[in-house]
């Protein structure tokens, strides 16, 4: 190895000891990069020309600080750290927060200049971000699940996982094998899922991925099926509020009730429920009719506030009349 390589990987090495903390002792970094002072005071001086904002520190030793300044230089990210900001480069592709171009040019540098190991890595993982605020604090996933599933996603291969189903008090907890044709990772209210054909229901589901345990290997290679309406966010939006996915339902309604949400969710999948404090919550759901929607509301025997719409207040004075009659009715 020639001195202008041995002097490139040490230059290298001491920008990437000055990312990894504030400040650094000169004696410090010497002894590091088995050096003397004086080179490491020469490669900080090769960091400068190069556009490194690096500060000299006072003190007993003396020392050096890598700064912010006015322009942006060349960074080191390890391999972990790569792959998140690829990740978080993808998610901001699709965040409507006016970044997207900006996002998508941010990605393809990165990608450029990565390893091959690496690019692989993130060309693999394919989210699609579905917007909607989170109501409580959201379980962390492992990135080696993420890792899997967008795999099986961009390789097309069936997937078999264990699932968990269960509630966040734990109750009901229960975990059964499952077998799927992976179709999009999704992001919705802050969670993963996994969106897929489930092909011992056969039909659409979706996973929360914090549940998934993935099985290897995977299985043999699938045609993906077309999702119904052919927007991924448009179908998963409405899946979670309570339709079919090939539209919305007819008549939608929001309320207030007097209960935990974390009552209210162990008994309906249906509905966008948001805690409003320990004992209420906001219900949106959905049904066919109004009167069938105020009834499935009813069904939570607890005191109510109809937020709207007006069609959702007349169907329960409807209701109310029709049950007032029933109970009057002593002839039967």
């Amino acid at each position: 190895m020639g001195v202008m390589p041995k002097t490139s990987a040490r230059l290298l090495s001491l920008l990437s000891l000055l990312q990894a903390r504030r400040d650094w002792p000169g004696a410090l970094l010497a002894e590091r990069l088995d050096v003397s002072p004086r080179t490491v005071r020469r490669d900080v001086d090769r960091l400068r020309e190069l556009g490194y904002p690096i500060a000299a520190t006072k003190g007993p030793d003396g020392g050096y600080r890598l700064d912010a300044g006015t322009q942006l230089p060349p960074l080191l990210f390890d391999d972990e750290q790569a792959v998140a900001l690829a990740v978080a480069l993808q998610l901001a592709t699709t965040s409507g927060a006016g970044i997207e171009e900006a996002a998508v040019r941010a990605l393809n540098t990165v990608r450029q200049v990565m390893p091959a190991r690496l690019r692989h890595r993130i060309d693999t993982l394919q989210v699609t971000a579905v917007e909607r605020p989170a109501t409580r604090p959201n379980p962390q996933v492992e990135s080696s699940v993420l890792m899997a599933l967008s795999a099986a996603v961009h390789a097309r291969e069936v997937l078999r996982f264990d699932y968990t189903a269960g509630y966040s008090d734990g109750d009901r907890a229960e975990t059964a094998p499952r077998r799927v044709q992976p179709h999009h990772l999704v992001t919705w209210g802050g969670r993963w899922y996994l969106l897929a054909w489930d092909l011992d229901r056969a039909d659409w589901r979706t996973f929360r991925a914090d549940r998934i345990t993935p099985r290897t290997p995977t299985g043999p290679r699938f045609t993906p099926r077309v999702l119904p309406g052919g927007d991924v966010a448009a179908f998963v939006t409405s899946r979670f509020q309570g339709s079919d996915g090939a539209g919305g339902w007819p008549c939608r309604g929001e309320v207030i009730l007097d209960l935990p949400a974390a009552v209210v969710l162990r008994y309906t999948r249906e509905a966008i429920v948001e805690e409003l404090g320990p004992h209420r919550c906001r219900v949106v759901l959905g049904s066919w009719s109004w009167p069938g929607l105020a009834a499935a509301i009813g069904g939570f025997d607890a005191d109510l506030e109809v937020i709207g719409p007006a069609e959702l207040k007349d169907a329960f004075a409807q209701l109310a009349r029709r049950f007032a009659n029933a109970a009057a009715d002593t002839g039967t």
